[in-house]
Formats: C-alpha cells, structure tokens, sequence
C-alpha cells in the first residue's frame, strides 16, 4: 500500500515538473519572438494607429483632419504653417494619403502624409510643433531589354509584349526623323535597352532612358545610342553606329500619334466654307481636344494670341529663314517672349476658331513665306563634335554588342514558321 501511494505521488511530483518545464520552455520561445519593425517615411509605424485612405473628390485638408480629432481652430494653424511648402488646396481626388494617430482611446492625428505620385511625399508632422517637408522613396533601376514585332501599330506591338506603353513615345521621339510610325510595315521589328524604375524592388514607377534601341523598318535597320555630349548641362541626343544624329532641325510633327486630316493644299475645297476652293497653307493634324501641343524645333514664341478664324494661336520663330504657327488651340501654355526647345509643350489642341473638328492647323513658314514641311530639305541637328568622338565610339562598343545579343523574336518567329512548314 506504501509502495502504492510513494508511486502515485512520483507520477504527480513528475507531471507537475513536465508541466513546468514546458511552461517555462513557452515563456522562452515567447521571449525569444521579437514584434518585427515597420518603417515607412522615416516613422516607425508600430508606434502609431495608422489610417490608409485615398482623397475624395470635393474633401478638404481640413475635413480629413477634423475626422481624425483635430479641431477647427489647429487645423487653420496647421494649415497656415504648411502654407509656405506646400498649398493644401492641391490636393487631387484618387491620391493616397496617411495618418499617423495616437496609438491610444483618442486617436488624434499627429502626422499627415500626402502622396502625389508613388515616389515623392508630402509630410506634415504637428505632434509637437508644426514641420512640413517634403520626401522621396528610394527608387532603384533595372536595366531591362525588349523585342517587338510590327503586326499593325507600335503601341500594339508595345502591349503585346506588356511593356510600358511610355516606351513607344519614347520610340517616337528617338526616331521622329527616320521613322514615318503613320506607315509602319507588317514584320518591322525592334530591340531596345531601356531603363526600368522600381519603389520596394517590386512596385514599377515609371521608364528611365532608353540606353539603345535598334529598329528594323522596310529592312532599314537603324541603330540608336544616347550619349552625353555635355555632362556639366546634361545635354545628350541618340545616335546611329557611325556617330550620326538621328534627328533634324524640325519636328515631323507637333502631335505625338496624330494623323494628318488634311494637307498643304492651294487648291483644296473646304466644307466649313461651302465646299469652295481655299488654299490651305497649313498641315492639319486630328487629335481629341486637349492633347498637347509640341513646338517643332527650338526658337522664341512671337505671338501668342487668340485670333479670328485662327483662334488660339502661337507662333514661334527658331532663326532667320523658319518660323512655324499652331492653330486653333483650345489652350495656349505659353506667352510672347518665351524661349521654347524642340518639344516643348505650348498648348493644346482645341476648336477655337473657324474649324469644324478638334485638330492643330500647324503652319510652316520660309524667308517669310507659308510652304509645305514636308517638301522642304531641312537641316540636321548638330552632329557630335569631332573631339567626342572617339569617346563616343568607345562608349558604345560593348552596348551594341549587348543589343546585338538580345534575341530577335522576329527571327525567331520567321524561323520557327519555316520549320513548321518542313
């Protein structure tokens, strides 16, 4: 019976210390997790009851924060401080913005944080004082490389490859004078490295230059380098293999993937005049109203006005031969005096005046008289000076070299199709 009861409390003396082994062995793991950091525009989120939302249309600064705790008489403070950095009347519907409260029953708003794009940041701290500054994410580039081929249109070609559809602007302007994009053919094709923008490593924020690209069209193929021809000023252009500009003096076109509607024509019938023969001196470009408006090369803007059928108008002069006109302008962006570069936005397109649709009438004037652009055998861009050339050639020697190794999926598909056929 003693032997029984002396087993007995062994078993309970033993289940009591088990139990306090693995009680203890909890609170050491217990100890040992650490709460894990926030950190987000150089506060420590863990410290805050943090409240996400976005901008409505119609809300004010002072409606936020007066939901947030604040009274009416701060928020005027907070908001005249402010003042001087940044005019909290700006804010846009559909922008994100932050709270940082009070972790406790109130939740007064101590910090408020207004994002108008995904890199840059707008902070307005009044836990204690009232400080406002402005911030920008880290963001880190991705040299990336593409390839496309031209079934239909280059931004198709763009998409169906789900590239960013900047890069056919980008396209655009780098060959403005070496490529008509309004005549594309079935089966040009392209490569580019280009440079890709990211927040956190994963959130894309936008495209860098394109460092090269090499566009194949009507079996034309046409390499483009960007260099540097003026680090201290940070001027460069794009380049051919042999150290020749791709671009001119002049624009094509003061609309990006525009068409031209009507020509310079001097025998041309209009139907906003009765269908009568009027000489059209200008070339029309159709594009929706506010679609901006590029000035064709650099000059100083001469007249900028609103005038009879021409209605909103700029002018601008780039030397002693060229001056070119834009028309019907339902926004003018720039006034008489200003200095303009080569695609430089100067206003946007409109119905102002006599027309009958939403397009520019852009007028293009020799030695003073009204001629046709396309007609006319305009000069080059400067070229890259002899003393960066060598320079030039040697820093594109290994780029090309790259870009010619990125495969080219037209190839591709061509050969694929041949074997098929076998």
């Amino acid at each position: 019976m003693k032997i029984t009861i002396v087993f007995i409390l062994g078993l309970i003396l033993l289940s009591s210390c088990q139990k306090e082994n693995k009680e203890v062995a909890e609170t050491e793991i217990v100890e040992k997790v650490e709460p894990i950091i926030i950190e987000e525009f150089g506060y420590i989120l863990n410290n805050y009851k943090v409240i996400k939302d976005t901008i409505r249309s119609g809300e004010s600064f002072g409606e936020i924060l007066d939901r947030h705790h604040i009274d009416y008489p701060e928020i005027y403070k907070i908001a005249t401080a402010a003042r001087d950095t940044f005019d909290i009347r700006k804010l846009r519907a559909g922008k994100p913005y932050t709270i940082l409260a009070k972790n406790d029953t109130t939740e007064r708003a101590q910090v408020f944080i207004y994002q108008p794009n995904k890199v840059e940041y707008l902070i307005v701290d009044f836990t204690d004082s009232i400080q406002t500054k402005f911030g920008r994410k880290e963001v880190k580039i991705v040299e990336k490389t593409a390839t496309g081929i031209i079934e239909s249109s280059l931004s198709e070609a763009i998409e169906g490859q789900n590239l960013n559809y900047i890069l056919a602007h980008e396209m655009s302007d780098i060959y403005a004078w070496t490529i008509d994009f309004f005549h594309l053919q079935k089966g040009d094709n392209f490569k580019l490295i280009y440079e890709e923008k990211y927040i956190n490593d994963t959130i894309p924020v936008g495209i860098g230059n394109i460092k090269a690209a090499y566009f194949v069209h009507k079996d034309n193929p046409i390499y483009a380098f960007n260099f540097i021809t003026d680090s201290t000023k940070n001027i460069n252009d794009y380049y051919d293999e042999n150290a020749k500009t791709l671009r001119r003096q002049f624009l094509k076109s003061p609309i990006k993937f525009s068409r031209i509607s009507s020509r310079y024509n001097l025998k041309r019938r209009i139907k906003y005049y009765g269908n009568k023969v009027r000489a059209h001196r200008g070339t029309d470009f159709a594009a929706n109203v506010g679609t901006p408006i590029m000035t064709t090369a650099n000059g100083t803007v001469i007249e900028s006005r609103y005038k009879g059928g021409n209605g909103n108008y700029v002018k601008v002069k780039h030397n002693s031969t060229y001056s070119t006109q834009y028309l019907h302008m339902k926004k003018r962006a720039v006034k008489k005096g200003d200095y303009v570069k080569q695609g430089d936005v100067i206003g946007y397109v409109g119905m102002t005046g006599n027309t009958a649709g939403p397009h520019v009438c852009y007028r293009f004037w020799k030695n003073g008289k009204q001629v046709d652009p396309f007609r006319q055998k305009l000069p080059s861009a400067a070229p890259i000076k002899e003393h960066l050339k060598d320079d030039y050639f040697t820093y594109i020697s290994p780029i090309k070299q790259q870009l010619d190794a990125v495969p080219n999926s037209y190839l591709e598909t061509e050969v694929a199709a041949s074997l098929s056929a076998e």
